[in-house]
């Protein structure tokens, strides 16, 4: 009797350790983690799926985030300010993001604000003397892997 016990009860606890599910927080619109994300950019200026990993956000507020997706790093708002992240502990983490993706050109008092935002130093932002051009997002979703 003792050793059906143990048997069930090691049986119980390895079938409970070995579930490796993946667990996303959803952030936004409700995202879809069963659809296709790209881990590539396109220009199609349309509702775009992608996934890549979290480089850093606004630690303000997380209402911004620069994303590594393949070799393309891309600056993520979110629309309408209509959701943040957290500020911290997210860095490096795979995310899935929905929005609509586009090149722009952010002008200087714009990076000085997101300098400003990051807590740069002042000489650090007194150095931004030129517009740069970067891939951007509005993202209506995202959802952030949690283990």
């Amino acid at each position: 009797m003792k050793l059906n016990f143990l048997l069930v009860f090691l049986t119980l606890l390895t079938s409970y350790s070995c579930d490796k599910s993946i667990t996303y927080v959803n952030y936004g619109d409700d995202i879809d983690i069963e659809l296709s994300y790209s881990e590539n950019i396109e220009d199609n200026f349309e509702i775009t799926n992608i996934s890549g990993r979290i480089i850093d956000v606004c630690p303000k507020k997380g209402c911004w985030m620069n994303v590594k997706v393949n070799t393309d790093t891309v600056f993520v708002k979110f629309k309408d300010y209509g959701f943040f992240v957290p500020k911290t502990g997210i860095e490096g983490k795979q995310i899935l993001m929905s929005g609509k993706i586009f090149r722009d050109t952010i002008s200087v008092d714009r990076l000085r604000h997101y300098a400003e935002d990051a807590k740069k130093s002042k000489e650090e932002i007194e150095l931004i003397t030129v517009p740069e051009y970067k891939i951007n997002m509005i993202a209506n979703a995202v959802a952030i892997r949690d283990n």
